[in-house]
């Protein structure tokens, strides 16, 4: 039996793979659009092409293995709350 939830347009892989797609269009295009204009660092290595997207996802990369640590640290066990 099928749920509502199982049908969300969110959880379909034909709408997933087009979104992943989409995203990186939009990546590939803020890339190349670095081209045609000229950005000025301050501190040397920020003017390099495709700078920001390197950060983004290098810093993203960087939050989801924080977290990870965090949650083996913080972990409590299941039966933390009962008596």
């Amino acid at each position: 039996m099928t749920t509502p939830q199982d049908d969300h347009w969110l959880t379909r892989p034909t709408t997933i793979r087009r979104l992943w797609t989409g995203f990186a269009i939009v990546l590939a295009l803020t890339v190349l659009a670095e081209l045609g204009i000229h950005i000025k660092g301050y501190f040397g290595l920020d003017d390099w092409l495709a700078f920001g997207a390197v950060f983004g996802f290098l810093a993203c990369v960087a939050m989801v293995l924080i977290a990870k640590v965090l949650g083996l640290l913080l972990k409590r066990p299941d039966d933390f709350y009962r008596d």
